[in-house]
């Protein structure tokens, strides 16, 4: 099969490898597209606290079964499957209170093991879902994505009638401002510096959209603030804009040894809670049905499309700013 193989950090290479064989519990997946998102880019420029390398990017994807294990029963051949990539080791302190999104043993396919940026991957059975007849394939890599935005939101406080400020408007700013409004927000705005992506905002219905916080009338502050950038200016920023009693959320990736400043005064005073979100824990099912009715416009998201052999290319386009959600088509041109 031919992969892309990420040799070390800034080192990315179209090779063939062997085609992958299911081990009892796995099955092999033809993968029809694989997304590329900012913790990617943290791979390929090494900022992630992870050895990983060699190993062939990509956590966002879906296909179908093309092989299954000798102890597979539940997924047949011609299954249409998109799948959760992380990988818990189900022993350690966290994986036994539930908390298996921060394993000490975490692992994810295309992260720390080889991922979907590959016509064929083995995945194991326990991280599979069947995809609903009415989901097209193409639309459903958002799943991954979408089930951390549930699980994002199932740290928030949950209260309707409040109002939310997003930072960035990539595919999950705007995830999480389609998730807000459907949650019952009173209104919700979202700041880029890109204006095509702050047009597509207001599109797909959000309230407000700027440049700068400071442009938005809203000087007593959210109730919500959710980081999707990852941006150390902006995660100062938004901290500052957090209305008394409201919740700051971690959702964008920073390099891991990146330092925000913060008012442990204000945290005081104001009583701001200060939340992570990371990656999906017990949501990817939930993300699938949500998909499955919409929630999120699935082909306003999806703006570009590539070839394997065009990855180095599909990296300079998201470095660039372009479009929203820019795709791999393993199969495909």
């Amino acid at each position: 099969m031919r992969a892309v193989v990420l040799d070390k950090p800034g080192s990315l290479s179209v090779t063939t490898l062997h085609d992958p064989t299911p081990e009892p519990r796995s099955v092999v997946l033809e993968i029809d597209g694989c997304g590329i998102c900012g913790t990617d880019i943290h791979l390929i420029d090494g900022e992630l606290p992870y050895q990983p390398y060699p190993v062939i990017p990509g956590h966002e994807f879906a296909g179908t079964v093309v092989a299954v294990g000798a102890d597979v029963t539940e997924f047949a051949v011609g299954d249409r499957v998109a799948a959760d990539p992380n990988v818990f080791c189900g022993e350690c302190h966290y994986c036994l209170i539930g908390h298996g999104n921060l394993c000490i043993h975490y692992g994810a396919l295309g992260v720390t093991r080889d991922g979907a940026c590959a016509e064929y991957l083995a995945v194991p059975v326990a991280n599979c879902f069947r995809l609903p007849d009415e989901m097209p394939l193409e639309i459903a890599p958002l799943i991954e994505p979408l089930s951390c935005v549930v699980h994002g939101f199932d740290l928030l406080p949950g209260r309707v009638g409040e109002h939310y400020l997003i930072y960035g408007a990539g595919t999950m700013g705007l995830m999480n401002a389609q998730m807000a409004a459907r949650a019952g927000a009173a209104s919700v705005s979202v700041i880029d510096l890109n204006e095509a992506r702050l047009t597509v905002a207001k599109e797909l219905g959000v309230d407000a959209v700027s440049k700068g916080a400071d442009e938005l009338d809203r000087p007593e502050g959210w109730e919500v603030v959710i980081d999707c950038t990852g941006v150390i200016s902006a995660i100062e920023d938004g901290l500052g804009r957090v209305r008394p009693g409201g919740t700051f959320q971690m959702f964008g990736v920073a390099a891991a040894d990146a330092i925000a400043k913060v008012s442990p005064f204000q945290i005081y005073k104001d009583e701001i809670t200060i939340v992570g979100s990371m990656a999906v824990l017990h949501s990817f099912g939930r993300a699938v049905d949500l998909m499955a009715k919409g929630v999120v416009d699935a082909d306003t998201l999806i703006s570009h499309r590539y070839a394997l052999h065009d990855y180095a290319a599909a990296v300079t386009d998201f470095r660039a700013g372009a479009g929203l959600k820019l795709q791999i088509r393993p199969g495909g041109t």
